[in-house]
């Protein structure tokens, strides 16, 4: 049942392989082929423009008042590519080996190699679009390090590259749009799939603003949703992320893949108290300057810049010497949880620790930009004035933010700092063309399991995003269209449209006629609470049995005794809320089952049972290199599907980064 695809041949030739040899629709007859896509960020955006540029009839959807407000715009950090621009020994190999390395081997070799392929390809994609990537002084594109690496890879636009990238995706977006080649639905949410012959052939949508349910055909259905992060309510992702769209999917027959892989990312704002609803992520490449300790007095109530150097633990040099602060996020998220559950944590919650800017305004950029103006013997105020003008031009926007949010200013005390749920790895399974195992049901970006493995490194889901879409959807999906040409619009009057939208309407009405005493935000925290403690940075078989008891009876409460106000033909965000948490319940109690059935420690899934003499993950390849993929039955009840992982050329090792 999991035919994943893969071309035959050596890894490095498998994509061009594929591209030679996959059937071709001719441009007459794209004219006569209808696309549907859900959702508008990075992935979404640049698969509509690219298809209809291509000349398909294409309709995109996004439940945002227009495709810039996605979720991709508040990436931060950066995109990798394997140019070498730096020459520093960077390669297509090293992209793809650090990958897989990176997703602790629970990634599929062909897909990863062909990222890491494309990505040299998406960086002169943008740069033709305009996008305005940081440059050196001789002009060319400059780059940073990011986790899991020891180049520089990293192409970035100050602390907002995923702005950036979202305008020059929208740019050609909208340019279809205007040449009439793409339909746009804002304030449109997915709601079902239709199914006709086994084949996904449309999708029913609510219109948010009048609340009135739409019947849409297409030959192919693309996912492009994004990640399901917000399961765990407190996240860095939007709050309206969710994970309706690719749940619908599911329960139509697409299967889930890993769900258990969630990524913590260990540079956000700690939470500060009840009232936060989201958590805002400090970006990643801030590790390449900052360095991050802990006191070694466990309980120190001195202020930071009155301990003194000696008296700190800079705790990832400490024990990652060959990668220090740049260890790959699940690593030095667990171990500044380590720390602080230690004792030794920092802030008023003691959930926290320090990120420090300090030491490299003064001996970095400071002597740097004091050499450059020829500055001879200058003071340490005047290095750290200095250096603070180098780093506010790379990081200005960050720490801005920061000091809105925690009324402390970084250029002079340390950050705060503790890891918060960030990314999902995995997704709908899919196969290397990306279509889940229901034909004509593609998915892509974070919404699909594919490319990282059991942990994402950072600035790869840009990259992923824009390579599904620009790059490798235009080819894999004319390989199955070339077979569809001769199918005709399907009528939404068909028998199949009216069911599912009557099955959309009914789940509708019964939540609105539930009309209980309890908000659908109270359901939403109680169900990121016990997620967030039994399935969330450390994981054991008796918290996660625990937690499964405890979704299925908020699940029961949840549809007995919620409250939805107002009425259904209205906008009414909170019948919209509504069902996008009655779907996380559900992925909920599938995370907790997954993660109990995967009794291995991998990437961003620790089982504290599972883990080697000095605290690191430990795998058991023997056991667990599949991808693990669950096909909904009924009600709390999935069949597990096993896709195995074989290494040819990225043979398993346990993870170093010491």
């Amino acid at each position: 049942m999991l035919d994943s695809k893969i071309p035959s041949g050596p890894l490095d030739d498998k994509w061009t392989y594929y591209k030679g040899h996959c059937k071709l629709v001719n441009p007459a007859n794209k004219r006569k082929l209808e696309v549907i896509i859900v959702g508008t960020g990075l992935a979404g955006a640049s698969a509509a423009a690219s298809l209809g540029e291509l000349g398909y009839k294409v309709k995109a959807f996004c439940f945002q008042d227009s495709p810039r407000r996605a979720h991709s715009i508040a990436a931060q950090g950066g995109i990798n590519a394997a140019k070498n621009y730096q020459n520093d020994g960077d390669s297509v190999f090293r992209l793809f080996y650090d990958t897989v390395k990176g997703g602790d081997y629970r990634a599929r070799e062909a897909n990863v190699h062909r990222l890491a392929e494309v990505s040299v390809n998406i960086i002169d994609q943008c740069v033709a679009q305009g996008v305005p990537f940081a440059r050196e002084y001789g002009g060319l594109l400059n780059n940073r390090s990011f986790g899991g690496t020891q180049v520089k890879r990293t192409f970035y636009a100050a602390g907002q590259t995923g702005q950036q990238l979202l305008i020059g995706a929208y740019q050609a977006l909208e340019r279809q749009v205007a040449l009439g080649n793409v339909q746009m639905y804002s304030r449109h949410e997915m709601l079902d799939i239709v199914m006709i012959e086994g084949k996904a052939r449309g999708i029913i949508c609510r219109n948010l603003v009048n609340g009135e349910l739409e019947r849409h055909f297409g030959h192919a259905v693309l996912l492009c949703t994004g990640g399901y992060g917000n399961v765990f309510y407190l996240s860095t992702n939007a709050m309206g992320s969710n994970v309706t769209a690719a749940w619908k999917a599911h329960k139509k027959g697409a299967f889930f893949g890993n769900p258990c892989f969630t990524q913590i990312h260990p540079t956000c704002i700690p939470v500060s108290g009840d009232h936060q609803s989201k958590l805002t992520l400090m970006s990643e490449s801030l590790r390449n300057d900052g360095r991050i300790w802990v006191p070694k007095q466990k309980g120190d109530t001195r202020k930071p810049n009155d301990i003194p150097e000696e008296e700190r633990d800079y705790y990832l040099e400490r024990r990652y010497p060959a990668f220090g602060n740049l260890v790959p996020r699940d690593v030095a998220s667990r171990a500044a949880k380590e720390r602080c559950d230690a004792g030794y944590g920092v802030g008023t919650t003691k959930q926290a620790v320090y990120l420090d800017f300090k030491f490299n305004l003064i001996n970095k950029y400071g002597k740097t930009e004091a050499t450059k103006q020829g500055i001879q013997d200058p003071d340490t105020e005047t290095l750290i004035r200095l250096g603070k003008e180098v780093v506010k031009e790379e990081y200005g926007n960050l720490f801005d933010m920061y000091e809105k949010i925690t009324g402390e200013n970084p250029y002079e005390v340390p950050m705060r700092i503790y890891p918060a749920v960030h990314y999902t790895m995995g997704g709908l399974w899919v196969d290397y063309e990306l279509m889940t195992n229901v034909k004509g049901l593609y998915c892509l970006g974070e919404a699909n399991f594919s490319d990282h493995g059991a942990n994402r490194l950072g600035a790869s889901a840009l990259m992923q995003g824009l390579a599904d879409g620009y790059f490798v959807i235009p080819y894999t999906i004319g390989n199955y269209l070339a077979d569809e040409i001769s199918v005709k619009p399907i009528p939404t009057s068909h028998e199949a449209f009216e069911q599912t939208e009557k099955a959309v309407a009914d789940r509708i009405n019964t939540l609105m006629n539930i009309k209980g005493k309890q908000t659908v935000e109270s359901f939403h925290k109680r169900l990121g609470k016990i997620m967030w403690e039994k399935c969330g940075m450390a994981r054991n078989a008796n918290h996660l049995q625990e937690a499964i008891i405890e979704i299925q009876q908020l699940k029961k409460e949840f549809w007995t005794d919620v409250r939805v106000p107002g009425t259904i033909n209205e906008m009414n965000p909170e019948l919209d809320k509504a069902g996008r948490v009655a779907d996380f319940i559900e992925l909920g109690e599938l995370m907790c089952k997954d993660a109990l059935n995967r009794n291995e420690s991998c990437g961003g899934h620790f089982r504290e049972e599972s883990q080697t003499a000095d605290g690191e993950a430990e795998r058991k390849d023997n056991e667990y290199a599949y991808v693990a993929a669950w096909e909904y039955k009924t009600d709390s009840n999935w069949e597990l599907h096993k896709e195995n992982l074989t290494f040819e050329v990225a043979k398993p090792t346990q993870r170093s980064y010491k």
